[in-house]
């Protein structure tokens, strides 16, 4: 059974939640693995990344491998799908898409870019990744690490052009095929939205989801060592994990994250530096939406 929607992205905006809040819906089924990415690259390519620790994490392309995922589906399933961050942001992935999965619903998380790039920059600094000294200069650093091959992650400014991202999908798809949803309204409304996206995927909207858990928090470590211990990539907590049943898991690492995590800001002056420079894509994004975003040219 081929997936009948794909959770298409952004990164770092919230598609890990979606896709945790996705799975608890009885008539839905999402695979285990979040991010195959199968339609991000070329059947049967191996996929590779320079940087600190670089990784394409779970990159299925092999399409017996991607087909596996999708066994064992109960007959009580209406909705079929996967959620791969890079299918918004590669060139290529809209058009394999379509020619395998013309019909597919197409659900995006957009966040204010250059809240997104900054909490991407969090993620692989509070993982060690990030060797500039601070957010600016990692800026500064990003086209030299697009040229080197750097992983997706550390493409801080270059994963937020919403606009000329979407374009190649509305270009390749019926607009009734895609949903997007601002960042903003899952944080402040997370029922509504999911509302919204059940009903868009063809089940039953008024499924209660339980909406306690808190995956992907962000933040870097506040008390060094011990913060890194803490982390998810620390050995500790691995072997934790493996003896601990999943609903205890969930609490554990949300209550560690927050006691080993500081939140930083993004810098006003800089987070108004880069809102000028996605101007022109934001107010693109406005056409394809046919929604004002003036609060994210502010």
């Amino acid at each position: 059974m081929r997936p009948s929607f794909l959770v298409i992205g952004a990164a770092k905006s919230g598609t890990t939640a979606l896709w945790s809040f996705l799975r608890q819906h009885p008539q839905v089924f999402m695979p285990s693995v979040k991010e195959p990415q199968f339609f991000a690259f070329a059947e049967g390519e191996v996929p590779r990344a320079a940087g600190p620790g670089a990784t394409i994490g779970r990159a299925i392309t092999s399409r017996q491998a991607y087909d596996a995922l999708f066994e064992d589906i109960g007959p009580q399933v209406r909705a079929v799908g996967e959620a791969s961050n890079l299918y918004l942001y590669v060139p290529e992935a809209p058009e394999r898409i379509r020619a395998q999965l013309p019909d597919a619903r197409l659900v995006a998380v957009l966040r204010h870019p250059a809240d997104r790039a900054f909490s991407s920059y969090l993620h692989l600094k509070r993982q060690g990744r990030e060797p500039a000294p601070d957010f600016a200069t990692a800026l500064e650093l990003e086209p030299a690490r697009i040229t080197e091959g750097w992983g997706f992650l550390w493409r801080y400014r270059d994963m937020g052009y919403y606009g000329r991202q979407l374009q190649r999908y509305v270009e390749r798809f019926p607009r009734s095929q895609l949903l997007v949803h601002l960042y903003d309204d899952l944080v402040a409304d997370p029922r509504s939205v999911l509302a919204r996206t059940y009903e868009f995927l063809g089940v039953d909207r008024s499924f209660e989801t339980d909406l306690s858990a808190r995956p992907n928090r962000g933040g870097v470590p506040r008390h060094g060592w011990r913060g890194i211990l803490l982390s998810r990539r620390s050995p500790l907590r691995r072997l934790a994990a493996a003896a601990t049943p999943k609903r205890l898991r969930t609490r554990a690492r949300d209550v560690a994250d927050e006691h080993a995590l500081v939140r930083e800001r993004l810098a006003a002056d800089e987070r108004r530096r880069l809102t000028q420079d996605f101007g022109p894509d934001i107010e693109q994004l406005e056409r394809i939406l046919d929604r004002d975003l003036s609060a994210w040219r502010s």
